[in-house]
């Protein structure tokens, strides 16, 4: 359930109260992504002290290692990595469409090569939820079909019709609904007719939530930008939306500003493994040498523990040296940034300042950047 709680008076920026049987989830929020059951290189136990409200799994990932059975005996992908709070799992169309060796899509399901040992399966709309359902999700994907930037109008269409085929397929499945939320996602690419009409199929079968797929996939900014502000006007005002796979700092304050309530990405860590580190001045490439023989901390305006404990030279001594700790130490204040931006962010909506707050974060997060 989601509770719309206050909209920004100078803009479309909203709070919100997303309702799980394993906590609420403050809106506008980020959700770190732990592909593989674990946000890389992050205990459970560091999350929660960075203050992570929700996290993302993936279920392509989970089907293929450790596999369902393992997870099924554990109680559930909760139990297994020891994680209280809520899951939103993505359904693995993603990954299927850019990581599986072969792929054969059809109006049944795909049949896909998988990417760790070569060997064949083939999962239907039907099966994606039922993998989730024994994940315990607490929010649950559908199958969908991702199509690339650049992409030929007629199969943007194949690909938006079949999504919504799979949509109507996938909300018949046996669940929990008290317990397990299922989310429409609205495909279409760069074509606004075909988002249109998407949307307008997609709410006729009342999903608990919708998100916009089909995004960040090697579209320009300038179309990405226009894609998602034409969606969410589209979309209702009492259900939560959900923007996938965005993205960096200015993109989330960008969506916020139109209206979005959700966000991941792997940027974080991502960056973090490489020594990027995000900053409340700047992103800094920590690697480099003028931290030689800097021992201030990554971000003075940060209390996360590795802020508070370690200065940039010795996170670049760590990184150059190729120790564990240094990838470890970065992407953790990257997660905890994301996090404190994201609490930031609701506060200034709470206040009706969230333009400001957005001019004021973007003036100095880019002059330095």
């Amino acid at each position: 359930m989601f509770k719309l709680l206050h909209q920004d008076k100078n803009s479309r920026a909203r709070l919100g109260r997303l309702i799980t049987s394993r906590g609420e989830i403050a809106t506008p929020c980020f959700m770190p992504v732990g592909t593989q059951g674990t946000v890389k290189a992050l205990s459970v136990e560091e999350l929660e002290e960075a203050k992570a409200q929700i996290l993302l799994s993936n279920s392509y990932h989970l089907f293929l290692r450790p596999g369902m059975e393992v997870i099924r005996k554990a109680g559930s992908l909760h139990n297994f990595m020891s994680w209280k709070k809520p899951i939103l799992t993505d359904s693995g169309g993603y990954q299927i469409f850019s990581l599986a060796l072969l792929r054969k899509v059809s109006d049944p399901g795909v049949e896909f090569q998988s990417h760790i040992d070569g060997l064949k399966h083939f999962l239907t709309p039907e099966d994606v939820v039922k993998i989730q359902r024994d994940l315990g999700s607490d929010i649950m994907m559908p199958l969908d079909e991702c199509v690339h930037y650049p992409c030929a109008k007629d199969h943007a269409e194949i690909a938006m019709r079949r999504t919504l085929d799979w949509a109507r397929r996938s909300l018949a499945v046996e669940r929990p609904r008290e317990i397990q939320s299922l989310f429409g996602i609205i495909q279409g690419a760069t074509y606004e007719d075909l988002r249109k009409v998407c949307i307008e199929q997609m709410l006729e079968l009342d999903f608990d939530g919708y998100a916009i797929g089909g995004v960040s996939v090697g579209e320009p900014m300038n179309l990405r930008y226009n894609i998602v502000n034409l969606v969410v006007d589209l979309l209702p005002k009492q259900a939560p939306r959900y923007l996938m796979g965005v993205g960096v700092p200015q993109d989330i304050i960008e969506a916020v500003g139109v209206g979005v309530d959700m966000f991941d990405c792997v940027v974080p860590t991502r960056y973090g493994r490489n020594g990027t580190a995000f900053t409340s001045e700047g992103k800094i490439t920590i690697r480099n040498a003028p931290y030689t023989e800097d021992f201030s901390p990554l971000d003075k305006n940060c209390a996360c523990a590795t802020c508070r404990n370690y200065s940039r030279s010795y996170l670049r001594h760590l990184l150059n040296a190729q120790e564990l700790l240094g990838l470890r130490l970065v992407s953790l204040h990257n997660i905890y940034f994301y996090l404190e931006l994201m609490q930031k962010i609701r506060e200034a909506i709470a206040q009706d300042r969230f333009a400001e707050f957005k001019k004021d974060f973007l003036d100095k997060f880019n002059n330095q950047t």
